[in-house]
């Protein structure tokens, strides 16, 4: 039995740069109407830091939309997650310019202390957002999937009623910031406790994985792929990093991301063709299959339709972390 869910990180650039209503906004409106057309909902990640911090400081007057959208999305039922990058909570915004605060990239390495201050700043903030005094979001996915040392980080979240993780990405592996999730485990899901690459049957947490396929080298480079890295490359200034991208492309066998925004309708059906295959042997196993997209690269919407419609001629349900949750535990 497979089950789409569409997570979205809604979100500009990550060091600062583009505008709400051109990366956001409006990208997510064009979504939310395809997938309203269709019947179906995804899972918009929050980046919460980057909107509190922008409305501080009155960078951009798209943020009220903004805020609007996602009460809006709330209230339709598309269950909001809580994405965060930790860095933009110090950042300063200097001669129309963000200086982001890249000692706190990673949440997971932080002291314990400061991880609660972030988790209950950015919870305080989201409960304002959707308008809802006590809400905590169901699902979390961390910044750049940085989602290791997994155990303190992980203890603070669940104290706040968050249960669901969806940051692993199996063959994940990024040396400059010691992520490594090639030895996560190759099912549709598992629960974890202290590593969330690790399954652990009676682990407190729910890890519901971006589906991967490993593939060879030469399949991850397609020209829509390689279009829509070099425009963030262009924006985000990151060639000084080139030789950790290149140790980590020394590889045969990469992971090729359930990418919504990134992948041709081809690749998306290869894809989904080879799951269905596996399904027919297995059909009352549930397999719930996260795919991912960025609101920044949500530019070829016919794709995305020709895509649920493939889902729909296929019985093949969308549905949102709220709805895996309870048919997973």
């Amino acid at each position: 039995m497979i089950e789409c869910i569409f997570s979205i990180d809604y979100e500009i650039y990550g060091n600062g740069q583009g505008s709400l209503m051109e990366l956001v906004y409006e990208p997510s409106q064009r979504l939310a109407d395809t997938f309203r057309k269709a019947d179906a909902r995804f899972v918009p990640f929050v980046e919460v830091a980057e909107l509190e911090a922008i409305e501080a400081r009155g960078t951009d007057g798209a943020v009220n939309l903004v805020r609007q959208q996602i009460r809006e999305f709330y209230k339709e039922g598309f269950a909001p997650g809580l994405h965060l990058h930790p860095q933009w909570y110090n950042a300063q915004y200097v001669n129309g310019q963000w200086q982001l605060h890249y000692d706190e990239y990673n949440l997971c390495t932080l002291p314990r202390e400061r991880i609660v201050q972030i988790v209950d700043r950015a919870i305080d903030y989201f409960r304002g957002v959707v308008g809802v005094s006590d809400y905590t979001p169901l699902a979390f996915r961390a910044g750049n999937w940085l989602f290791q040392p997994t155990a303190t980080a992980a203890e603070v979240l669940f104290e706040r009623g968050v249960r669901i993780d969806s940051s692993v990405f199996k063959g994940g592996l990024r040396r400059e910031h010691q992520l490594d999730y090639r030895r996560a485990p190759d099912g549709y899901y598992w629960r974890f406790s202290e590593r969330a690459d690790v399954a652990e049957p009676r682990g407190a947490w729910l890890e519901l994985p971006i589906f991967t396929q490993m593939v060879p080298f030469w399949k991850m480079s397609s020209a829509k792929r390689l279009s829509m890295e070099r425009q963030s490359l262009a924006v985000t200034r990151t060639r000084g990093k080139s030789l950790y991208r290149l140790r980590d492309s020394l590889r045969f066998l990469h992971p090729l991301k359930f990418d919504f925004c990134r992948m041709t309708i081809d690749e998306l059906t290869r894809m989904m063709d080879k799951v269905i295959e596996n399904d027919r042997e297995t059909p009352t196993v549930l397999k719930p299959l996260v795919a991912i997209g960025h609101t920044k690269e949500l530019v070829d919407f016919e794709t995305i339709e020709r895509f649920l419609s493939y889902l729909k001629s296929h019985g093949i349900a969308t549905s949102t972390f709220d709805d895996i949750y309870r048919k997973c535990v």
